[in-house]
């Protein structure tokens, strides 16, 4: 690989680090940040989420959330890979 594209994928992967997404589940009862790699920042539940809720539908929840951000993330880092002229996507980014 070039010394150009590696400069420009760790340019790439410095800019996913710095970009968040957001998702939500259970009309935003559960809120969660992740950043464009698909690392979760911050997760948020409202209090309200706990009222006549068992635990395994709260976590269905937060694993709804989770998964929506880091798809997210996902399809951001897709979009950037693209802008990036002849550099093949890599699974994982």
């Amino acid at each position: 690989m070039s010394q150009q594209m590696q400069g420009r994928l760790q340019q790439l992967q410095a800019d996913l680090a710095d970009r968040m997404v957001e998702a939500q589940a259970g009309g935003g009862l559960v809120r969660v940040k992740a950043d464009g790699r698909g690392v979760v920042r911050e997760l948020s539940i409202d209090p309200a989420a706990f009222e006549g809720r068992d635990a395994d539908l709260l976590s269905e929840l937060v694993l709804s959330a989770v998964a929506e951000a880091q798809r997210r993330a996902a399809e951001a880092a897709q979009a950037e890979m693209k802008k990036v002229q002849g550099f093949p996507s890599l699974p994982g980014l």
